[in-house]
């Protein structure tokens, strides 16, 4: 079983989007500066994210991205499946015989387990996620270092 970085980028930005949101749009520089991914990476992933109506966009001065449902209502399942990212744990994907000759002796135990891995993501949300302790203390501590590094920006620009 491998999940991609894809997957596991675009559910580290979908939560910083449900984090930040209450403060207006998320810009995708901002995440792109919290979770250091890069912003181009961020611009494909959205797309898919928007396409999937998962996130809605903000035009102009001060736009972004705003979850386009309660952060409740969004399964990290939801938004691996929308960046088109897996879980299947089979070497044969389900999409060929896994051997010459058919499926290989294990094929049912690795389909088994990709199931439960999917089921397993689609019962958290981007909600639960949110009222995580570790999630909120690692956020304040980003939020912190992120505005430390603006305010040094600012002050190099004055001086």
């Amino acid at each position: 079983m491998k999940l991609t970085s894809k997957g596991r980028y675009a559910v580290t930005a979908m939560l910083d989007v449900a984090l930040h949101q209450n403060v207006g749009p998320v810009c995708l520089a901002d995440i792109s500066e919290r979770q250091r991914i890069s912003l181009s990476y961020l611009e494909q992933l959205f797309s898919k994210l928007r396409k999937a109506k998962l996130v809605n966009s903000v035009r102009g001065p001060g736009g972004g991205y705003r979850l386009a449902i309660a952060a409740v209502d969004i399964s990290i399942g939801a938004v691996i499946i929308a960046v088109n990212d897996s879980v299947i744990a089979t070497q044969c994907k389900g999409e060929k015989p896994c051997t010459p000759s058919g499926r290989c002796l294990t094929h049912s135990l690795w389909n088994d387990f990709s199931k439960k891995m999917q089921d397993f993501l689609d019962s958290v949300s981007l909600g639960e996620l949110m009222a995580n302790s570790e999630v909120i203390a690692i956020s304040k501590k980003q939020n912190m270092v992120q505005g430390l590094q603006n305010d040094i920006l600012h002050t190099n620009q004055l001086g």
